[in-house]
């Protein structure tokens, strides 16, 4: 039932959201058209619903090839692949929003697990990487709010950045990720739809941690 009405939501969400940001997405395919390499659009390979692959939708934002070149699957801030008009569409989350189309589709849905690489989804704990994806991946969720400042943690490490995705990051996704399994509901979303709006408008807002009190405990390396 619970899945059904999910399904609903995010159909009226997903189309709602579509016709109300449309001049946002004329405006920005326009501008990609113009100061970008000729891509609007970009499709990559993510895992989704019980670890099958799907094509995410974005906003280009990156030169071409940009995962075989520089850090690869990691973004950094300030990175040198990603456009000009690609960091504020990035900064913005716009770059996100053509995830719609998947939404519409039925491969992701408005709140989820965030669908990852599956070079990135390999460095999460082997016993956790079974159920993340139980639940059908999100444009947005606990994991994307919680760690929207993502590039930063990365960029500010002195070291192997990979690795420190693999042993530092990825285990605390993992845990948010299971939290938001375990505790899934429609007013549950409704709080993570409303927390994004927040922390895009107020990014250094620490607001998560007062509205779910219960949350894994973050690691002292990520505060």
């Amino acid at each position: 039932m619970f899945d059904f009405l999910k399904r609903i939501v995010d159909l009226i969400i997903a189309f709602i959201t579509l016709v109300l940001l449309l001049p946002i997405f004329v405006f920005v395919i326009i501008t990609l058209s113009l100061t970008g390499e000729g891509e609007v659009f970009y499709l990559q390979k993510r895992l989704g619903f019980k670890n099958k692959s799907f094509k995410i939708i974005k906003f280009a934002t990156m030169i071409k090839n940009s995962p075989n070149i520089g850090s690869g699957s990691i973004t950094l801030r300030d990175d040198p692949r990603v456009l000009p008009f690609g960091k504020f569409l990035r900064k913005s989350k716009i770059n996100e929003l053509p995830q719609i189309f998947n939404v519409i589709k039925g491969e992701m849905s408005i709140v989820g697990p965030r669908p990852q690489m599956e070079v990135d989804f390999k460095k999460f704990p082997k016993d956790k990487r079974d159920y993340i994806y139980l639940s059908k991946p999100g444009i947005t969720g606990i994991g994307s709010i919680v760690f929207r400042d993502e590039e930063k943690w990365i960029s500010s490490f002195q070291g192997d950045k990979h690795k420190f995705y693999r042993t530092k990051i990825a285990p605390y996704k993992a845990e948010l990720e299971l939290w938001y399994l375990k505790n899934r509901s429609v007013f549950i979303d409704i709080k993570l739809i409303i927390l994004t709006a927040w922390v895009i408008l107020f990014p250094k807002s620490q607001i998560i941690s007062n509205v779910f009190d219960d949350l894994p405990i973050k690691p002292d390396h990520l505060n």
